[in-house]
């Protein structure tokens, strides 16, 4: 959530930010238009409650001297009317600003394209060499199949479109990538956690997804409670901290889980309806960090290393985008996802993406730490996939298949796979 402080103090500079996420100038006018109301009340509510507390003085002096004070508790029951009555007024206008304020996107950084055009997000870098074929590589999806590793008609039977059964191999590789990645995490010194898989609406709304994304996710309803399922990691990583202050000497701090991810992909219909690329249930193993605001753009850097070395020891080519500003999710402030090689549709596909929300869900969540003069502050989180286990499947069945239509295994990969070089069929 943004600080309104911030807006107030710089109006124009803050409508020019998100313009470039695509919010209206007008909607910024009528949100300091009623925190200007909001502070008027609040200070004719401050100036009513003094004066109310002055003359209860004089009431308890006059009672005390046994003299007739009935005139001034009349008047002071006046002016307790009259701040009830500002009182609903001014719950009335911080309603409205937080409808507004729990909507409003993160700022976005100074060096990232600003625009509402997705194609004008910046390439970086690339990393790693594009295989060329002799023959003509088949999809992800096609080479599974054969293999019969992957069975998507009987997971459509059981559960519907966009979901799958992994079989033999096939799930020992989807095992083996996960397991590599959260080995690889330790080793960089990521505390690993397994966390709930469903999480309330407070932690749905401190890390961003509520109000605004409801329709993105499953939710189970009931009476007292509803609970959610977890988009990503991220969401019950970030909300372990939620309500807390943090100790200083323990910044910054990096965990790692695996968990599924469960989206409704709502309004995704017609795109990448085959294969992996974009399920409703999927493995992924998440990054995310905890640290001091001065230290976040260094620990994106280290999120994005973190995240390519994986696909650098996999030897799947990537690159690495700025992601231009009304692109990147709600809560970021950056984003760079990196995106992997996919020969069959010759082109890169993302299978992470790292961001710096900065403290726009610390604010959220209060999550804070004390600073050098005991003052709290709120931390900077950031997040990032390492990776997104199935699109990482797909990409080795991709880059690493033969013209016989067998898989060769990445070496990194053999000792998870009990030795196992290449998947032939089962």
């Amino acid at each position: 959530m943004l600080d309104i402080k911030v807006i107030r103090d710089n109006p124009e500079w803050a409508k020019t930010k998100l313009a470039a996420r695509n919010v209206k100038g007008e909607e910024i006018d009528d949100l300091l238009a009623e925190d200007v109301q909001r502070r008027t009340l609040i200070a004719k509510t401050e100036e009513l409650k003094a004066q109310r507390n002055k003359v209860s003085d004089e009431i308890s002096q006059k009672k005390r001297n046994k003299e007739n004070a009935d005139t001034e508790i009349q008047a002071m029951r006046e002016v307790g009317k009259q701040i009830g009555a500002l009182d609903k007024e001014l719950a009335a206008v911080q309603e409205k600003m937080n409808y507004t304020l729990v909507r409003l996107p993160n700022f976005p950084a100074d060096d990232v394209p600003m625009s509402l055009n997705e194609d004008d997000s910046r390439e970086e870098y690339k990393v790693g060499t594009i295989r060329q074929f002799d023959f003509t590589p088949k999809a992800h999806f096609e080479i599974g199949e054969a293999l019969g590793i992957l069975d998507f008609e009987r997971a459509a039977k059981v559960a519907g479109s966009r979901f799958v059964y992994y079989k033999g191999a096939g799930a020992r590789l989807e095992r083996a990538v996960y397991n590599f990645f959260l080995d690889e995490h330790y080793k960089e010194g990521y505390e690993e956690i397994i966390p709930p898989y469903l999480v309330n609406n407070d932690s749905m709304f401190g890390t961003g997804q509520f109000p605004k994304f409801g329709q993105d996710v499953y939710t189970i309803m009931n009476e007292e409670d509803p609970l959610t399922l977890i988009p990503t990691a991220e969401v019950p990583l970030v909300n372990y901290y939620r309500s807390e202050i943090i100790d200083a000497e323990k910044l910054p701090i990096s965990v790692t889980a695996l968990t599924p991810a469960f989206r409704s992909e709502a309004g995704s219909a017609g795109r990448d309806t085959r294969g992996l690329i974009r399920m409703h249930q999927f493995n992924k193993v998440e990054m995310v960090k905890f640290c001091k605001p001065e230290d976040s753009w260094n620990e994106l850097k280290k999120l994005i290393h973190d995240a390519g070395d994986l696909l650098e020891k996999l030897g799947l080519p990537y690159h690495v985008i700025t992601l231009a500003s009304n692109d990147a999710s709600f809560t970021s402030a950056k984003t760079n996802d990196l995106e992997v090689w996919l020969p069959a549709q010759d082109r890169y596909r993302e299978i992470s993406s790292c961001s710096n929300c900065t403290d726009f869900q610390a604010r959220r969540a209060q999550i804070r730490y004390r600073d050098e003069n005991g003052k709290p502050q709120y931390v900077h989180t950031l997040n990032g996939s390492g990776l997104a286990v199935g699109r990482t499947v797909a990409a080795i069945l991709e880059n690493y298949q033969n013209a016989d239509g067998s898989v060769t295994i990445p070496d990194v990969l053999v000792p998870y796979m009990a030795g196992q070089t290449v998947i032939t069929g089962e």
